[in-house]
């Protein structure tokens, strides 16, 4: 699911006060620690569909040149089958960023200690729907 100036809140229940680099002691970086890398290092660069895809190859070490050569038979095979929106990330969730959507649908974090945080959430942008992400426990 793709969104357009839309900005997904920190979850009601996540442990941090402040955006947090997730981090990973395993040999191979788990999903949500790959798309903070990328985000990070690109804000507004990539849309959600783009954001899987490289999320995926990086995750499954697809060989660059493979990446080129098989392009459309991966994006095929990752996009058969659905995959949950950003607000079941463990970066909104655990870790405690902020995901904003722009009006072209390309995505960036945001700390939930931010200036850009509390611009978004406190309805300072007009026109951007906000979400919260969903909770790691039951209430």
């Amino acid at each position: 699911m793709s969104y357009t100036d839309t900005f997904i809140r920190v979850a009601a229940d996540c442990p941090v006060e402040t955006g947090t680099v997730p981090q990973s002691g395993r040999p191979l970086p788990p999903v949500h620690v790959i798309q903070y890398e990328l985000l990070a290092e690109a804000p507004y660069v990539y849309n959600h569909e783009e954001l899987l895809y490289e999320v995926h190859v990086r995750h499954k070490q697809i060989p660059a040149e493979e990446r080129v050569n098989r392009r459309d038979e991966i994006w095929a095979g990752l996009f058969a089958k659905k995959h949950p929106c950003l607000r079941a990330s463990m970066l909104p969730k655990r870790y405690g960023w902020g995901i904003h959507f722009n009006e072209e649908g390309r995505i960036a974090l945001y700390g939930k200690e931010s200036p850009e945080y509390d611009h978004y959430t406190s309805g300072g942008e007009a026109g951007v729907k906000l979400l919260d992400a969903m909770r790691s426990k039951r209430s």
